[in-house]
């Protein structure tokens, strides 16, 4: 999407160890109406998917899917870094490591939110590993 890369190349920094620092608009400060186009530019690439349900990671994953999922019409169910007292039991878990804290994350997603037959379209900020 030209739009991002041009705010990449603009707003963007490379810090030391390949880490890219683009807080100024999309994690720590966002632009939503640059996060409406990313939505639409999903949808574009993925409207022929049966798309019915937006899945990402908590937290600066779901801005973007929130507008994924409005341009979906769809649920968003995003993954928790940690299991709460008000999850039950009946969860899918994987580990994942995160590259900008450097370590490793079990999360966890409620089954009842994530059905069989379910056509589930991943959605995070962004992916370094």
């Amino acid at each position: 999407m030209k739009l991002l890369e041009q705010r990449i190349l603009t707003n963007g920094k490379v810090l030391p160890g390949g880490v890219l620092k683009i807080d100024s608009f999309l994690n720590h400060q966002m632009d939503p109406m640059l996060m409406m186009e990313m939505a639409k530019e999903l949808k574009r690439l993925y409207a022929d998917a049966g798309v019915n349900k937006i899945l990402t990671i908590e937290a600066s994953g779901i801005a973007i899917a929130i507008m994924a999922g409005y341009e979906f019409g769809c649920p968003v169910v995003f993954a928790k870094k940690s299991k709460t007292k008000n999850i039950s039991d009946n969860v899918y878990s994987v580990e994942v490591e995160s590259f900008t804290h450097g370590k490793v994350n079990t999360v966890v997603v409620s089954k009842e939110f994530v059905n069989p037959g379910d056509r589930i379209l991943i959605v995070d900020d962004f992916l370094a590993t």
